[in-house]
């Protein structure tokens, strides 16, 4: 009888709901909790698994390892829906989904085709800074009747954020950047990383300032930039940093001079993930990196 109770409350619940937000196409409305949740970029995993919801399909660029370890420990396994800059349609619509939550940046020009399978909730990722993202984590609580478990988990995230910059030098020069074959990719202050060292107490290089998302640099515009501390991420063995090191004008940089240079190998989580859980794995590894020498 308990359980009787129990199921009769939960389908009163969910016949009860409703809510509107504001997206980033304007209203959205839905009357019901969604179950059947497909996400299309990497900050609305983080978003589901750090209220205890599990998408059933994620658009994972076809590589599950692209979901971090600490998204993939909280959620339950998924069906690929392709890449994130092309999601399959087909795939999304034969898993039946009840909503879809889908990038701004990215899948504009699919909008109305999603609406057609699903709901559709449309928010900032790509090229956000990191405010952003804790913004539309929020509507994503609200839109998934989990927003009192969403304000706790943003609140202790405050808290833990505050405590990585407790540990960390303030008011110093800070870049990060991926070393690629044949260039860097700088992120510059508005970008997600960018933004997110701000917040910790870091000054980002004033050259990139007016940018909004990586910066493809050589050699000659980072010694331009020379920022006190660089910080590299490294996909793999051999990128084009192995080929600065041997120039005269590495030596040169002031990062290089004061050995304040730091490697991030396989970055993936300060390049692709974003997000709460990202955003403290980050945070973690600057103070193993900034505080052990």
């Amino acid at each position: 009888m308990k359980r009787f109770f129990a199921c009769l409350s939960f389908f009163i619940s969910l016949s009860t709901f409703a809510v509107t937000v504001q997206d980033s196409q304007g209203s959205f409305s839905i009357d019901y909790v969604p179950q059947r949740i497909v996400v299309l970029e990497f900050s609305f995993v983080d978003a589901l698994a750090i209220v205890g919801v599990s998408p059933i399909g994620i658009a994972d660029d076809k590589d599950s390892a692209r979901i971090s370890p600490e998204i993939r420990a909280l959620i339950t396994p998924w069906e690929s829906v392709g890449t994130r800059s092309q999601p399959s349609l087909e795939v999304i619509s034969s898993l039946k989904p009840d909503l879809i939550i889908a990038d701004f940046s990215r899948h504009q020009t699919v909008y109305k085709d999603l609406q057609k399978i699903a709901p559709t909730l449309i928010l900032p990722s790509r090229r956000e800074p990191y405010q952003s993202n804790l913004k539309a984590a929020a509507i994503i609580g609200k839109v998934l009747d989990k927003e009192d478990a969403m304000q706790a988990r943003l609140a202790k995230h405050k808290e833990i954020m505050q405590g990585f910059a407790d540990q960390l030098p303030k008011g110093i020069e800070v870049q990060f950047g991926n070393a690629m074959e044949k260039h860097a990719s700088l992120h510059p202050g508005k970008s997600y990383v960018g933004s997110l060292l701000q917040s910790l107490g870091f000054k980002t290089p004033p050259m990139l300032e007016n940018e909004v998302s990586s910066v493809h640099t050589g050699l000659e515009q980072l010694l331009a930039s020379n920022p006190e501390y660089l910080i590299l991420g490294h996909y793999t063995s051999s990128d084009i940093s192995d080929t600065w090191q041997k120039s005269p004008l590495w030596k040169i940089l002031k990062a290089v001079r004061n050995e304040h240079v730091y490697h991030i190998y396989n970055p993936s989580i300060w390049s692709r993930s974003r997000g709460v859980v990202a955003a403290e794995s980050i945070a973690g590894q600057l103070v193993e990196l900034l505080t052990s020498k």
